[in-house]
């Protein structure tokens, strides 16, 4: 590769806009997708993660959608290596690729690489999750509060993915998940240019409840049911899933659970919107403002 090739990464909370947009940046740059969200990546979570359908799965060839099952042990670390792998082996094809997805870590892992972590025994993290199930997200925060208040700080606090990790990290090296994180930038071999897609607020969370209903009436209840044995994973130890973990433990009925999918959702991409606003690289744009888009990054690449 070159500094000639260009990674286009397309960001924004769920619900935005960012498949339409993506299908349409990667018809006109005659390119491919390759997802960064950490949710469509397994293949027995359907509904719950919003993935492009497969009509339009059909019309560009998507990399990572479907491509693991549950009950694959995966990371970022690992997305990272395998990412790379195939970005070498697109560029060798195309000038530009299409990345796209809401998970801000493993995007950022392409953009700038990972610090490196310790290795933790799998059993650890097992623990950790069942603790959670167990005691619920305060649990976490406590124990990041007082093992690691440096990280505690920074770290979204109501994010359980983020706060297991760092507690894994705790009791797996005996050292703060803040000691390993220096942020240092590491070279890639093509230029990222970042398009971010925001609504207003009232705007997304309608698009947000909306999408649910739809993802209920489809069926994402007797998803979720097909998947209650495997809610131990760390796949499923997500927003879409969880709720409804916990109607069919009796802790609620559905009518609260459909509203703690809603609420959560929308919390979620509050929480999406907060992480990627930090990145002053990011240019953004309505998703209705298509061709603005496009002149911007004919204007990048030219």
């Amino acid at each position: 590769m070159s500094n000639q090739s260009y990674l286009i990464l397309v960001v924004g909370p769920t619900a935005v806009g960012k498949t339409d947009l993506c299908l349409n940046l990667a018809k006109k740059f005659k390119t491919e997708i390759v997802s960064c969200d950490s949710r469509q990546f397994y293949r027995e979570m359907n509904l719950g993660t919003a993935k492009p359908t497969s009509n339009e799965l059909k019309l560009v060839p998507h990399h990572f959608i479907n491509s693991l099952s549950i009950e694959q042990d995966y990371d970022v670390r690992k997305f990272e290596r395998a990412a790379l792998i195939l970005l070498d082996a697109l560029f060798s094809k195309y000038k530009t690729v299409i990345m796209t997805g809401g998970s801000g870590l493993f995007a950022d892992a392409i953009v700038n690489g990972l610090d490196e972590m310790p290795e933790v025994a799998p059993e650890i993290r097992a623990e950790i999750i069942k603790e959670y199930q167990e005691k619920g997200l305060t649990f976490l925060q406590e124990e990041i509060a007082t093992n690691d208040p440096e990280y505690f700080k920074t770290v979204d606090q109501k994010n359980p993915q983020r706060l297991m990790r760092a507690l894994e990290i705790w009791r797996g090296s005996g050292k703060r998940f803040s000691s390993f994180r220096v942020k240092s930038k590491k070279e890639r071999p093509f230029e990222v240019i970042k398009i971010g897609l925001e609504r207003n607020r009232e705007e997304l969370y309608a698009r947000i409840d909306l999408r649910m209903e739809q993802m209920i009436a489809a069926g994402l209840f007797d998803e979720a049911d097909a998947l209650y044995d495997k809610r131990h994973l760390n796949a499923l130890q997500t927003v879409g899933y969880s709720e409804i973990f916990g109607f069919l433990e009796g802790k609620y009925d559905k009518e609260e659970a459909i509203r703690l999918l809603k609420r959560n959702s929308r919390r979620y991409a509050k929480r999406q919107v907060t992480w990627f606003k930090k990145d002053e690289a990011i240019r953004w744009f309505s998703p209705e403002n298509q061709d603005e888009i496009l002149a911007y990054l004919e204007d990048q690449i030219a």
